[in-house]
Protein backbone atom coordinates (compact mmCIF):
# COMPACT_ATOMS: atom_id res chain seq x y z
CA UNK A 1 0.00 0.00 0.00
CA UNK A 2 1.23 3.24 -0.80
CA UNK A 3 0.80 5.94 1.89
CA UNK A 4 -0.37 9.52 0.55
CA UNK A 5 1.88 12.43 -0.14
CA UNK A 6 1.20 13.87 3.52
CA UNK A 7 1.95 10.53 4.82
CA UNK A 8 4.81 9.59 2.59
CA UNK A 9 6.53 13.07 3.38
CA UNK A 10 6.11 12.00 7.42
CA UNK A 11 7.80 8.28 6.89
CA UNK A 12 10.59 10.23 5.57
CA UNK A 13 11.04 12.38 8.16
CA UNK A 14 10.77 9.44 10.96
CA UNK A 15 13.36 7.84 9.56
CA UNK A 16 14.16 4.34 8.72
CA UNK A 17 15.80 2.95 12.50
CA UNK A 18 15.44 -0.22 14.54
CA UNK A 19 13.34 2.02 16.04
CA UNK A 20 10.84 3.02 14.02
CA UNK A 21 10.64 0.01 11.66
CA UNK A 22 6.96 -1.37 13.42
CA UNK A 23 5.65 2.04 13.09
CA UNK A 24 6.55 2.70 9.55
CA UNK A 25 5.41 -0.69 8.82
CA UNK A 26 1.76 -0.31 9.93
CA UNK A 27 1.21 3.33 8.71
CA UNK A 28 2.74 2.07 5.16
CA UNK A 29 0.43 -1.02 4.95
CA UNK A 30 -3.16 1.36 6.57
CA UNK A 31 -2.46 -1.01 9.51
CA UNK A 32 -1.74 1.78 11.72
CA UNK A 33 -2.86 5.64 11.80
CA UNK A 34 -0.01 8.62 12.25
CA UNK A 35 -1.11 11.91 13.62
CA UNK A 36 1.50 14.49 14.58
CA UNK A 37 1.69 18.27 14.90
CA UNK A 38 3.42 20.76 12.59
CA UNK A 39 5.14 20.61 9.33
CA UNK A 40 5.18 16.63 8.77
CA UNK A 41 8.47 16.91 7.01
CA UNK A 42 8.94 18.68 10.47
CA UNK A 43 6.94 17.36 13.07
CA UNK A 44 7.04 18.89 16.61
CA UNK A 45 5.29 15.71 18.17
CA UNK A 46 3.54 12.64 16.70
CA UNK A 47 2.17 8.68 17.22
CA UNK A 48 1.78 5.90 15.37
CA UNK A 49 -1.20 3.40 16.86
CA UNK A 50 -1.46 0.29 15.71
CA UNK A 51 -5.78 -0.39 14.56
CA UNK A 52 -5.66 -3.83 15.91
CA UNK A 53 -3.88 -3.11 19.06
CA UNK A 54 -4.14 0.52 19.69
CA UNK A 55 -3.00 -0.12 23.44
CA UNK A 56 0.75 0.80 22.90
CA UNK A 57 1.48 3.67 20.43
CA UNK A 58 4.86 4.98 19.78
CA UNK A 59 5.57 8.72 20.01
CA UNK A 60 8.33 10.22 18.40
CA UNK A 61 9.50 14.07 18.89
CA UNK A 62 11.31 15.33 22.22
CA UNK A 63 8.77 17.76 22.94
CA UNK A 64 6.86 16.27 26.65
CA UNK A 65 3.95 18.67 25.79
CA UNK A 66 3.08 18.11 22.35
CA UNK A 67 3.27 14.77 22.40
CA UNK A 68 0.60 14.67 25.60
CA UNK A 69 -1.94 17.02 23.79
CA UNK A 70 -1.42 15.18 20.83
CA UNK A 71 -1.82 11.84 22.88
CA UNK A 72 -5.32 13.00 24.26
CA UNK A 73 -6.84 12.65 20.90
CA UNK A 74 -6.28 9.26 20.67
CA UNK A 75 -8.79 6.45 21.77
CA UNK A 76 -7.95 3.02 23.61
CA UNK A 77 -4.25 3.65 24.26
CA UNK A 78 -2.77 2.37 27.45
CA UNK A 79 1.02 2.11 28.01
CA UNK A 80 2.63 5.07 25.30
CA UNK A 81 6.05 4.41 23.80
CA UNK A 82 8.40 7.09 23.86
CA UNK A 83 11.91 8.10 23.67
CA UNK A 84 13.95 7.66 26.88
CA UNK A 85 14.93 11.28 26.65
CA UNK A 86 11.65 12.75 27.05
CA UNK A 87 9.69 9.69 28.88
CA UNK A 88 10.52 11.34 32.71
CA UNK A 89 9.14 14.63 31.63
CA UNK A 90 6.07 12.93 29.67
CA UNK A 91 5.20 10.76 32.55
CA UNK A 92 5.23 13.81 35.39
CA UNK A 93 2.35 15.82 32.48
CA UNK A 94 0.45 12.90 32.78
CA UNK A 95 0.49 11.94 36.24
CA UNK A 96 -0.26 15.52 37.13
CA UNK A 97 -3.10 15.40 34.35
CA UNK A 98 -4.55 11.93 35.38
CA UNK A 99 -3.44 11.87 39.06
CA UNK A 100 -1.86 8.07 38.89
CA UNK A 101 1.75 7.57 39.18
CA UNK A 102 3.21 6.09 36.25
CA UNK A 103 6.80 3.82 35.95
CA UNK A 104 9.05 3.59 33.24
CA UNK A 105 9.48 0.39 31.29
CA UNK A 106 12.20 -0.51 28.50
CA UNK A 107 11.48 -1.45 25.57
CA UNK A 108 15.27 -2.63 24.49
CA UNK A 109 16.39 -2.68 20.67
CA UNK A 110 18.87 -4.87 19.31
CA UNK A 111 20.59 -5.44 15.68
CA UNK A 112 22.08 -8.03 14.47
CA UNK A 113 24.84 -6.69 11.63
CA UNK A 114 27.30 -9.71 11.60
CA UNK A 115 25.86 -12.64 9.61
CA UNK A 116 23.32 -14.90 11.20
CA UNK A 117 24.21 -18.02 12.16
CA UNK A 118 23.40 -21.26 10.65
CA UNK A 119 21.35 -23.59 13.14
CA UNK A 120 19.71 -26.45 11.20
CA UNK A 121 16.79 -28.46 12.51
CA UNK A 122 14.99 -31.61 11.35
CA UNK A 123 11.59 -30.24 12.12
CA UNK A 124 12.23 -26.38 11.36
CA UNK A 125 12.08 -24.98 7.44
CA UNK A 126 11.18 -21.30 5.95
CA UNK A 127 7.92 -21.24 4.74
CA UNK A 128 5.86 -20.74 1.34
CA UNK A 129 2.59 -20.02 0.12
CA UNK A 130 2.29 -23.66 -0.32
CA UNK A 131 2.15 -23.91 3.63
CA UNK A 132 -1.30 -21.14 3.80
CA UNK A 133 -3.47 -23.90 4.60
CA UNK A 134 -1.82 -24.77 7.91
CA UNK A 135 -0.67 -22.13 9.30
CA UNK A 136 -4.14 -20.91 8.77
CA UNK A 137 -4.79 -23.14 10.96
CA UNK A 138 -2.08 -23.11 13.94
CA UNK A 139 -2.81 -20.88 16.50
CA UNK A 140 0.21 -19.05 16.06
CA UNK A 141 -1.56 -17.44 12.43
CA UNK A 142 -3.27 -14.47 14.53
CA UNK A 143 0.30 -13.22 15.07
CA UNK A 144 1.13 -12.05 11.88
CA UNK A 145 1.84 -8.81 11.40
CA UNK A 146 1.19 -8.13 7.61
CA UNK A 147 -2.41 -8.21 7.81
CA UNK A 148 -2.82 -12.26 8.00
CA UNK A 149 -1.26 -15.15 6.88
CA UNK A 150 -1.05 -14.64 3.60
CA UNK A 151 0.06 -11.31 3.64
CA UNK A 152 3.09 -12.43 5.83
CA UNK A 153 4.10 -15.54 3.14
CA UNK A 154 3.64 -13.10 -0.49
CA UNK A 155 5.25 -10.27 1.36
CA UNK A 156 7.50 -11.08 4.22
CA UNK A 157 9.53 -13.84 5.41
CA UNK A 158 8.46 -17.00 8.09
CA UNK A 159 10.19 -20.03 9.23
CA UNK A 160 8.23 -22.85 11.78
CA UNK A 161 8.83 -26.08 13.16
CA UNK A 162 6.31 -28.27 11.88
CA UNK A 163 5.38 -31.29 14.17
CA UNK A 164 2.88 -34.54 12.85
CA UNK A 165 1.92 -31.68 10.21
CA UNK A 166 1.26 -28.93 12.29
CA UNK A 167 2.93 -25.40 12.80
CA UNK A 168 3.59 -25.19 16.63
CA UNK A 169 5.30 -21.82 16.33
CA UNK A 170 6.62 -19.22 14.28
CA UNK A 171 9.64 -17.01 13.26
CA UNK A 172 8.23 -14.14 11.35
CA UNK A 173 9.15 -10.62 9.94
CA UNK A 174 6.94 -8.52 12.20
CA UNK A 175 7.32 -5.56 10.19
CA UNK A 176 9.61 -4.22 6.95
CA UNK A 177 11.32 -1.20 5.81
CA UNK A 178 13.68 -0.74 3.21
CA UNK A 179 17.23 -1.04 5.32
CA UNK A 180 15.14 -3.05 8.22
CA UNK A 181 13.34 -6.23 9.57
CA UNK A 182 11.80 -6.81 13.03
CA UNK A 183 11.32 -10.51 13.95
CA UNK A 184 9.15 -12.03 15.93
CA UNK A 185 8.66 -15.22 17.16
CA UNK A 186 6.11 -17.34 19.18
CA UNK A 187 6.34 -21.50 19.81
CA UNK A 188 3.64 -22.70 21.55
CA UNK A 189 3.93 -23.92 25.04
CA UNK A 190 4.62 -27.63 25.04
CA UNK A 191 7.02 -27.34 21.84
CA UNK A 192 9.64 -24.32 23.54
CA UNK A 193 13.00 -25.31 24.98
CA UNK A 194 13.45 -27.44 21.94
CA UNK A 195 15.37 -25.36 20.23
CA UNK A 196 12.71 -24.72 17.81
CA UNK A 197 12.55 -20.71 18.11
CA UNK A 198 16.65 -20.24 17.75
CA UNK A 199 16.50 -22.30 14.84
CA UNK A 200 13.31 -20.73 13.12
CA UNK A 201 14.90 -16.93 13.78
CA UNK A 202 18.36 -18.11 12.59
CA UNK A 203 16.46 -19.02 9.15
CA UNK A 204 14.48 -15.58 8.81
CA UNK A 205 18.01 -13.73 10.33
CA UNK A 206 19.86 -15.17 7.13
CA UNK A 207 16.87 -14.27 4.85
CA UNK A 208 16.36 -10.55 5.67
CA UNK A 209 20.17 -10.17 5.36
CA UNK A 210 19.78 -12.56 2.06
CA UNK A 211 18.43 -8.97 0.86
CA UNK A 212 20.74 -6.60 1.91
CA UNK A 213 18.44 -5.74 5.51
CA UNK A 214 19.27 -5.80 9.41
CA UNK A 215 17.16 -7.73 11.48
CA UNK A 216 15.88 -5.97 14.33
CA UNK A 217 15.30 -7.84 17.41
CA UNK A 218 13.33 -5.66 20.42
CA UNK A 219 11.66 -6.95 23.78
CA UNK A 220 10.77 -5.57 27.31
CA UNK A 221 14.02 -5.33 30.21
CA UNK A 222 12.72 -8.12 31.95
CA UNK A 223 12.09 -10.73 29.01
CA UNK A 224 14.98 -12.39 29.95
CA UNK A 225 13.86 -15.59 27.61
CA UNK A 226 13.69 -13.29 24.58
CA UNK A 227 17.22 -11.24 25.16
CA UNK A 228 18.94 -14.23 25.99
CA UNK A 229 17.61 -15.87 22.15
CA UNK A 230 18.41 -12.77 20.72
CA UNK A 231 22.04 -13.00 22.10
CA UNK A 232 22.52 -16.39 21.13
CA UNK A 233 21.99 -15.20 17.55
CA UNK A 234 23.99 -12.71 17.63
CA UNK A 235 22.31 -9.80 17.92
CA UNK A 236 23.67 -6.30 19.79
CA UNK A 237 22.04 -3.64 22.29
CA UNK A 238 21.46 -0.62 20.19
CA UNK A 239 19.20 1.46 22.12
CA UNK A 240 16.30 1.87 24.29
CA UNK A 241 12.37 3.36 24.58
CA UNK A 242 10.78 3.22 27.44
CA UNK A 243 6.84 2.36 28.21
CA UNK A 244 4.83 4.26 30.91
CA UNK A 245 2.69 2.03 32.81
CA UNK A 246 -0.06 3.21 35.21
CA UNK A 247 0.97 1.85 38.68
CA UNK A 248 -2.76 1.54 39.00
CA UNK A 249 -4.82 0.45 35.87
Amino acid sequence: MTPDPTVATFLQALADTPETVISAHLVRRGLGRAIWTGDPAHFQAAWVQSIHDPGEPCGYGEDAAALWALLQTLDGWKYPNVSATVAPELAHLMEQALGIPYRLYADVYHTLTRPAPVIPHPNVRLLTLDDLPILEKSEVASWCGFGGPAGLLREGCAAAPIVNGQIVGLAQTYAITEHHADIGIGVLEPYRRQGYALAACALVCQAVQAIGSTPVWSTGEDNHASLRLGQKLGFIETSRRLYLIPTKD
